[in-house]
């Protein structure tokens, strides 16, 4: 069974169907594109066919882009010679499409090809949108909810099967560089307005056909194969142009700080592609795409963020429990925690119950969704009667009794042991013996926590990362007596909401702050010894981190890191090992220094809460050592705070599946997304050099930085996580 089919009909239009079977929404194989070049090349090649169009089986939708499992995969199926496997399969793909767009013409005359239309049903994402680009009129179906565009930048690549040249080429760099360099998805409608697609339209497939019957040679005739072309917004020599591209590489370098090699790649075959001829063009882009494909950072990126998201989102480490879809769900506490969970909650459709002890704080709970609804419907995204259904599934009480009913509750009161254990029992009095009780905690021990419960085998922890409505992560928490069941119903809901899950077993701070903690305190220990505070925070940007440990402490909020600090140090006694940390965070705390919150902190902040520059006081505070250290020294201390953690997590069991602590790292805190994860780091960088970085770094800051005893086997044996041997030792 073929992708793509063709048909021809009586009037001479060849329409060619593109339709996965398997899948929901069509991906391009590697079959696929020869299904492709098959029916092309017939349809061309048949003098009774007068135009082609090409469109979708799907009733919704074009395609989702190429197989990113193939892209994953090219560099280990390119043989001997990766680079050059690579950049002739790409060459291939461009032949097909560049076969598509010249449709026959006579290389001298530009004259007598055939018009070949696409159509698009709905979504056309990356591939799905690139052969679109490469047809020579575009008609979409006005279909609201279809997203058009090139995202590929967000997972570590960038349009390389000819959609960087064509759009460049098309738009101009300027722009053309939202689309390009942010991955911007549009509707059919916007999309027509900035140049992507030529017609919106509510038959898009009769038009198509009556435009392929009467399409001229000057119709089809793109302009980069015309004489006289000119690259609209200007080439790199013309004034505006040269103008244009200074611009856009310091964006590109301001927003990246260099540790994204995609972006670079894409600018830079932008800029030489606009100075030569545009199969040249092509060439150029496809060398630097094959650059891109064999720097490791696309490969880990594509693998966390593609298809190891997708599998936990799917249910990979689900249990083998019956469906546990939640059709109505308690939230306890309607503070910002509490009204965000609400949110998701009634926005996918569940019933919600929110409680507070008092009915003003519950209605203020409720307002949060409401204000969020708002804000959709300024911005065209929420419809009035899409308002009123979701909060129409939101009710604001004081009374426990409307939890009857309610087949799972999330608690997110107060982090105190005594107020949550005194909620848990006064809850479980009510609800029915199959809810399910989820604590929504990111510190306190869910097995300690349980012991309130009457039925600790459904008790489970839920730490959902604040802002709730914009954070993707779940971090799901099984106590030592938490059943199947329970972890099912947990994954489901997340599902539920859309969100992505991991799971992991109870011990303090969990897997996300176990990790987030060292960073933020390897920033302030480095203060306190006269590191310059603005190169730790730019070491970590140009690590690729969002946040630098300082700024990240600051939105956090200073006192509770103080708070979390306590407790630690109460749970360690003697083996506490942050005092030096300690002695910056209650100073700070007693100089009410709080962080963002109280416009203090770290940073200095303005009447509206918008940052305006490190503390003029921290030098003094803070003497600035005579000898700075190197930038890597920083980066490595920085790094391996987080890292080293994540691989004790995975050896203690904390974490069960290095795919989860990858994901989980990227979503949760931002972990230099460009490296795929803590553990895809480490495979980038290799066991050996980690080992002996680890020990450089011991030797001079301290044993928090001692090897753990699975990365030294791993160094001695030569091993990396992704390929099985260390994830079966650990």
């Amino acid at each position: 069974m073929t992708d793509f089919t063709l048909t021809k009909d009586a009037d001479g239009v060849a329409t060619i169907t593109w339709d996965v079977k398997a899948k929901s929404m069509n991906v391009l194989s590697l079959e696929g594109w020869d299904d492709l070049d098959a029916c092309v090349t017939d349809a061309l090649a048949d003098d009774d066919v007068k135009g082609i169009v090409i469109t979708s089986g799907k009733p919704d939708s074009f395609a989702g882009g190429m197989d990113l499992n193939v892209i994953a995969k090219m560099k280990a199926m390119s043989g001997d010679d990766p680079a050059q496997g690579m950049m002739d399969g790409l060459m291939k793909s461009h032949g097909i499409l560049r076969r598509i767009e010249r449709a026959g013409m006579d290389p001298k005359t530009n004259k007598g090809g055939k018009p070949v239309a696409c159509v698009l049903p709905g979504t056309a994402l990356g591939i799905g949108f690139e052969i679109p680009l490469a047809c020579h009129r575009i008609f979409a179906a006005d279909n609201p909810k279809a997203k058009i565009g090139l995202p590929e930048i967000m997972v570590g690549i960038f349009p390389g099967m000819g959609g960087t040249t064509r759009l460049s080429k098309k738009l101009g760099a300027m722009a053309a560089s939202p689309f390009l360099l942010e991955g911007k998805l549009s509707d059919p409608k916007k999309a027509k307005a900035a140049g992507l697609i030529d017609e919106v339209s509510a038959d898009p497939m009769a038009d198509a056909r009556a435009w392929v019957l009467s399409a001229t040679d000057a119709d089809i005739l793109k302009p980069w194969d015309a004489k006289g072309y000119k690259m609209p917004g200007g080439a790199p020599y013309h004034p505006a142009g040269f103008m244009t591209f200074v611009g856009a590489s310091a964006m590109v370098n301001g927003k990246t700080q260099g540790a994204f090699p995609a972006a670079k790649a894409l600018l830079s075959a932008v800029y030489e592609g606009a100075l030569v001829p545009f199969d040249t063009a092509l060439k150029i882009e496809a060398r630097w795409f094959t650059h891109v494909l064999m720097n490791p950072s696309s490969e880990a990126m594509i693998r966390s963020l593609f298809i190891n998201k997708e599998a936990l989102e799917k249910g990979a480490n689900r249990p083998d429990a019956p469906d546990q879809k939640v059709s109505k769900v308690g939230i306890l506490g309607a503070g910002m925690m509490g009204a965000g969970i609400a949110y998701v909650s009634a926005n996918a459709g569940i019933e919600v119950v929110l409680i507070d002890r008092e009915q003003a704080a519950a209605d203020k709970g409720k307002g949060y969704a409401e204000g969020i609804l708002d804000k959709g419907m300024s911005r065209k995204k929420v419809t009035a009667e899409k308002k009123d259904e979701v909060l129409g599934r939101i009710s604001a009480t004081t009374d426990l009794e409307a939890l009857k009913g309610c087949d799972l509750i999330v608690e997110a009161v107060f982090e105190d042991v005594g107020v949550k254990a005194e909620m848990t029992k006064a809850v479980e009095a009510i609800v029915g013996d199959d809810c399910i009780f989820a604590t929504n905690t990111s510190t306190l021990p869910i097995t300690e926590l349980a012991k309130a419960s009457v039925r600790p085998e459904q008790f489970i922890g839920i730490h959902f990362f604040s802002p709730v409505d914009k954070m993707l992560l779940v971090e799901i928490i099984k106590g030592k007596q938490t059943g199947d069941v329970a972890v099912a119903k947990a994954l489901d809901f997340v599902r539920q909401i859309r969100k992505t899950p991991i799971v992991v077993n109870d011990a303090r701070f969990f897997y996300a702050n176990r990790c987030i903690i060292p960073y933020i305190n390897e920033g302030i220990r480095m203060v306190a010894e006269g590191v310059s505070p603005s190169l730790i925070e730019n070491a970590a940007k140009q690590l690729g981190f969002p946040l630098g440990p300082l700024q990240l402490v600051d939105e956090t909020s200073i006192d509770l890191g103080v708070k979390i600090a306590v407790a630690t140090k109460a749970a360690m006694g003697d083996a506490y090992p942050d005092g030096a940390v300690d002695e910056v965070l209650f100073a700070f705390k007693d100089a009410d220094r709080l962080g963002k919150k109280n416009g203090a902190g770290f940073y200095d902040y303005d009447d509206k809460g918008k940052r305006q520059g490190l503390w003029e006081e921290l030098g003094t505070r803070y003497p600035l050592a005579d000898d700075q250290p190197d930038l890597h020294e920083v980066q490595n201390r920085l790094m391996f705070a987080q890292v080293l953690e994540a691989v004790r997590a995975l050896e203690e069991g904390v974490l069960e599946d290095i795919r989860e602590g990858d994901v989980g790292a990227i979503l949760g805190w931002g972990f230099a997304p460009w490296s795929g994860g803590p553990f895809s780091w480490l495979d980038i960088v290799g066991s050996a050099w980690a080992a002996e970085t680890c020990e450089a770094l011991t030797a001079k800051h301290g044993d928090r930085f001692k090897t753990p005893d699975l990365l030294r086997k791993m160094a001695d044996n030569g091993e990396v996580f992704y390929d099985g041997t260390a994830r079966a030792a650990a």
